[in-house]
């Protein structure tokens, strides 16, 4: 589990492709230790790394990944969000995040507001259904805030330290964005759901 608090950016250097699925390369900052076994998010994409050779890490994604996440898109160059997991003793500073990406969205504006900048970001479907206005959402691992929400449009609010310390510095409209719903918010549909089906199968008024 992660808390949407990125520890530092990193670089993908690799990307082989095996069998509909890849293996990624990816340059670590120095204050990001990992050794084989660990898991480490990757613009918000739980990933398990494979081997670590002079703070260059190789890891595995499935076939299912690269085809419900942005992975696919990556190439050598590209700028990556990157978290270690929570440990039990930690703060918990964002929210819950379980590297598990619910949809792919798109930028669909960018501007500058005062020192901070404004992201519309158009969501799948599937996400829309969870998002609430001030509630929680994972945009390429960052823990961020619902600030607008319009039909399939959000709209969140980078802070200047955000902007400075995460890859969002070169995001632009168009790109694919990696999508993760509250996980509280998603057990909680499902639990209602339930209810109403249940209340439906024994004719609960």
């Amino acid at each position: 589990m992660f808390t949407g608090l990125i520890e530092g950016t990193g670089v993908v250097e690799r990307v082989d492709t095996r069998d509909s699925g890849c293996v990624l390369t990816v340059a670590l900052p120095a204050e990001i230790l990992v050794v084989p076994g660990d898991s480490i998010a990757v613009d918000g994409v739980c990933l398990t790394v494979t081997a670590v050779i002079d703070q260059r890490v190789s890891v595995d994604v499935s076939p299912e990944t690269v085809r419900v996440t942005s992975i696919g898109t990556f190439g050598a160059g590209r700028a990556v969000n990157l978290e270690r997991p929570l440990r039990a003793d930690a703060r918990l500073g964002g929210h819950f995040v379980l590297g598990h990406v619910d949809g792919v969205g798109r930028i669909r504006g960018l501007r500058k507001d005062g020192a901070s900048y404004w992201f519309e970001i158009e969501a799948p479907a599937g996400v829309v259904k969870y998002l609430i206005d001030k509630g929680s959402i994972a945009v390429n691992g960052i823990s961020l805030t619902v600030a607008r929400l319009d039909g399939s449009v959000f709209g969140v609010q980078i802070v200047p330290y955000t902007w400075q310390h995460t890859a969002l510095a070169f995001a632009k409209p168009g790109d694919p964005v990696n999508l993760e719903a509250d996980v509280l918010g998603k057990y909680v549909a499902r639990l209602l759901q339930g209810q109403t089906a249940g209340d439906a199968g024994t004719g609960t008024p």
